[in-house]
């Protein structure tokens, strides 16, 4: 079968080294993706192989996201591949339209994939929501932005960030400073969200006039909380009973989200993890929704793509193994 070739005209609007990236880095993903050479020529691009059509879509993709004044990267290139590869396209999804909030530097924080558009929805939709997924897929961020965005809007009063510290029990006694210089390096990645979003300055002041808290799970028994947005981090670390204890702080006016990664369970031997139940006991539950990202939604480097697939893949064939 000979090689088809298709032409596909670009017009002086279109930036081509923003569609066609570092180095020609976007179109490499392409060829690499489909086997289609892609020659530019004058105001031309020239697609040729055996089935340029996966090509074509993927650029007209591309040169709609340009012309609409998008950042292509290659983690936005190889997740538009992998939407086409099972028959769906980007821009009918309308996956960044929506801006959840701003940084301190002025960058729009919004949804990078469907995974992430359909777990923001369900935050704006529901009372309680668990994400779960592998590292990468912006868990954590978008929680963080979510509840930025609902304490700008005086839709809480609140914001409480909570991480259980698995490794820690007795050994905080051991370590120097005070109770939160010893709990910090545990409560670290949650920092680092609120400094992005807010800037350090900002984030510390609403700290100091807790606004926020930043907290390990442990300090949270006894509490009900009100009007606030509630976040538990790393929750595959929590045991059975840290999960239903956190569970039911909740009071009026409150949001919670749950965020945590099964595959990355550090709990002791024999101890189940309170979300692996979670999710069987509180399925189906009216107000609750359970939002399932995966490798498809990561939007860290490409290379962590790769390895959660390696990971899974050599799982799956050792089932034996995954404890």
């Amino acid at each position: 079968m000979s090689n088809e070739l298709r032409k596909i005209k670009i017009d002086d609007t279109i930036d081509m080294e923003d569609l066609f990236g570092n180095l020609d880095a976007n179109l490499d993903i392409i060829k690499e993706s489909t086997g289609v050479e892609i020659i530019q020529r004058d105001d031309c691009l020239l697609l040729k192989g055996e089935k340029p059509e996966m090509a074509e879509e993927i650029l007209r993709e591309l040169i709609t996201l340009v012309r609409s004044g998008d950042t292509i990267d290659a983690q936005k290139v190889n997740y538009i591949v992998s939407l086409k590869e099972s028959g769906l396209s980007y821009s009918e999804q309308k996956v960044s339209k929506d801006v959840i909030c701003f940084t301190t530097k002025g960058k729009p924080i919004k949804p990078k994939t469907i995974g992430q558009k359909e777990y923001v929805n369900s935050i704006k939709n529901r009372d309680v929501v668990f994400a779960i997924g592998p590292a990468g897929t912006g868990k954590t961020y978008i929680a963080v932005a979510m509840a930025i965005s609902a304490f700008k809007n005086k839709e809480v009063q609140k914001i409480i960030l909570a991480r259980p510290a698995v490794e820690a029990g007795e050994n905080l006694g051991f370590l120097p400073g005070d109770l939160q210089e010893k709990v910090d390096p545990y409560l670290r990645p949650l920092y680092d969200g609120l400094y992005d979003i807010l800037g350090r300055e900002n984030a510390t002041r609403l700290k100091e006039k807790e606004a926020i808290e930043v907290v390990p799970l442990a300090y949270m028994r006894g509490r009900t909380l009100d009007d606030a947005f509630i976040i538990l981090d790393e929750a595959q670390n929590t045991t059975q009973e840290q999960m239903k204890m956190f569970l039911t702080r909740m009071g009026f006016g409150s949001k919670v989200v749950v965020t945590g990664d099964v595959t990355q369970i550090d709990l002791p031997k024999g101890k189940k993890s309170g979300l692996v139940e979670a999710s069987h006991i509180l399925k189906g539950v009216n107000g609750i929704d359970f939002c399932y990202l995966t490798d498809v939604d990561v939007v860290r480097h490409e290379m962590v793509k790769r390895i959660i697939k390696a990971y899974d893949s050599y799982y799956r064939s050792k089932p034996g193994d995954k404890e």
